[in-house]
This record gives C-alpha cells, sequence and structure tokens, in this order.
C-alpha cells in the first residue's frame, strides 16, 4: 500500500461499508435503503457526502442512464490496513503488546479473543 489513505468520518465510513459489503456498484437508493436503520438522510444529503467520497478518491461515479452508480476504489482491506497502522503508531506507539493489554483490560477482547490470537501468531510463525 503506497498511498496514504484518509482516515473517515463515521458517516462516511458507514456509506463506504455498505459498498464495500454490496461488492459491486450500486446506487444512490441502494445506500440510502441500506441506511435507512441508521441514518434519516434525505438523499440531497446522501449526495453530498457520496460526492465527499468521490474528491477523497474512495468512490468512483459512473452516470447510468439518469442516476449515478458509485464503485469503490479503495479497497475495505486496503483502508483497514491503513486505520490499523495509524492507530497502532498513534494510540501504542507501536506496541502490540500495549494495544492487545488495552483492549483485554478494557473487556474488549477476552481469554477466547486472546486463544484465538495466540492460534493466529503460531500459523503465522509456521507459514515463514
Amino acid at each position: 500500500m503506497d498511498r496514504k489513505i484518509k482516515r473517515l468520518p463515521d458517516a462516511e465510513l458507514e456509506i463506504m461499508l455498505v459498498i464495500w459489503r454490496a461488492g459491486k456498484q450500486v446506487s444512490s437508493s441502494y445506500i440510502l435503503d441500506q441506511l435507512r436503520d441508521k441514518r434519516k438522510w434525505a438523499l440531497a444529503t446522501l449526495m453530498t457526502v457520496l460526492a465527499r467520497l468521490v474528491d477523497k478518491g474512495f468512490l468512483r461515479c459512473e452516470k447510468i442512464g439518469r442516476s449515478n452508480s458509485y464503485l469503490a476504489v479503495i479497497s475495505e482491506t486496503e483502508y483497514k490496513e491503513s486505520e490499523g497502522k495509524s492507530t497502532l503508531e498513534k494510540l501504542y506507539g507501536n506496541s502490540i503488546q500495549d494495544m492487545v493489554m488495552s483492549l483485554y483490560n478494557g473487556k474488549a477482547i477476552d481469554k477466547g479473543d486472546l486463544a484465538e490470537l495466540r492460534d493466529f501468531l503460531d500459523q503465522m510463525a509456521k507459514e515463514e
């Protein structure tokens, strides 16, 4: 990942999650429908946020007939990798141990999660 990916505000991230989960080009009405339980947006509001995501390079907009269709330019994986790296650097000084300890002490993860992490790390070590 060579490019710097900007952190998205919550509202923009919710839209990107809808698009990533769709896994294909989607219309603004599709996005509005998927967000209806979370956001009570008018179509004009959604269009403004979609335009910002296009300007930021997260989405590509294609005109199909009389409507727009949106496709992710930055993948969910790319975004998660960038956000994970940034969070690790900013909050934990690049210390995985500090991050895991903080998550465990804050009860965001439990002993089962630690065992799962241990298994994952063991598997990664075997692959190297």
